[in-house]
């Protein structure tokens, strides 16, 4: 049967390509660093700086687009927010879908695709309630995810969270046991990356990237090792979650503040357009 060559073909060849390059930077040790953005803007800096790889965070994009963490955004505008940073960029973007937003297997797969990223964040704690969700039910979710995914021709590259440093319980020992089980289990239903959010200290990093038989993604956060000792330690992938559009934030309070009290917002050296 004749290949039939059409504008949807070529998109998702190159979609798919995407995807591959994408993977492909998950290296142990040599760690794919993504800056995560809030919006076009954001995303278009990150690019001109250099960075292959374009990553939302949805605690940042929710609060520009006038909604709370935790799928309070509406998955329509969280959906249009990821289609207009890839629009404005040609390196692979990947997209924090929380807990993909209620959405089926298949609905997730195709309006993920619909906007262009090639990757997807998904985590295994209820975003509105912050409960853990049984492990087992979480990596049948991912391997529905994986199984839409390949029934649609999509390559997608999925990122498991593992929330048991940010809502877990137990002892320290007990918490690496579970996040070291979760994340084999994610990666068995077809999880590309393991990224057990909020662990910080050098130890239970090695111990994760050594237990974890696959990559794991570290969130640098103010504590944690620095990205260089980051990948001394066998991280594959480094997150900025919504760090950067915090001291964003920050800073333009700071400038508010300054215009309020009758001054220059700008540094001396800065000539405002």
């Amino acid at each position: 049967m004749a290949t039939k060559t059409t504008n949807e073909g070529t998109t998702n060849a190159t979609a798919n390509e995407k995807a591959a390059a994408l993977r492909a930077l998950h290296v142990p040790g040599n760690p794919l660093v993504v800056p995560n953005v809030w919006d076009a803007a954001s995303a278009r800096t990150v690019e001109a700086a250099g960075f292959p790889v374009i990553a939302t965070g949805s605690a940042a994009i929710a609060p520009v687009l006038g909604y709370d963490d935790g799928e309070a955004a509406p998955v329509e505008e969280m959906l249009a927010a990821v289609a207009r940073i890839v629009r404005v960029v040609g390196v692979p973007v990947t997209a924090d879908m929380e807990r993909g937003y209620g959405l089926k297997p298949a609905e997730l797969v195709a309006r993920l695709a619909a906007t262009g990223a090639v990757g997807c964040n998904l985590e295994d704690s209820d975003p509105r309630t912050g409960e853990m969700v049984d492990a087992d039910e979480q990596a049948a979710f991912l391997g529905a995810v994986r199984a839409a995914a390949t029934e649609a021709g999509v390559d997608l590259v999925i990122n498991a969270r593992v929330d048991t440093y940010m809502h877990g319980t137990g002892t320290p020992s007990e918490r690496l046991a579970e996040s070291v089980r979760r994340g084999g289990l994610y990666l068995r239903a077809g999880a590309d990356c393991v990224y057990p959010i909020f662990v910080s200290e050098a130890g239970v990093v090695r111990a994760l990237a050594e237990g974890i038989d696959g990559p794991i993604n570290v969130l640098f956060r103010p504590g944690t090792p620095s990205i260089g000792e980051l990948a001394a330690l066998g991280v594959a992938r480094v997150s900025f979650g919504h760090g950067l559009h915090s001291a964003v934030q920050a800073y333009t309070a700071q400038m508010v503040a300054a215009v309020q009290a009758g001054n220059s917002p700008y540094p001396p050296d800065v000539t405002a357009g």
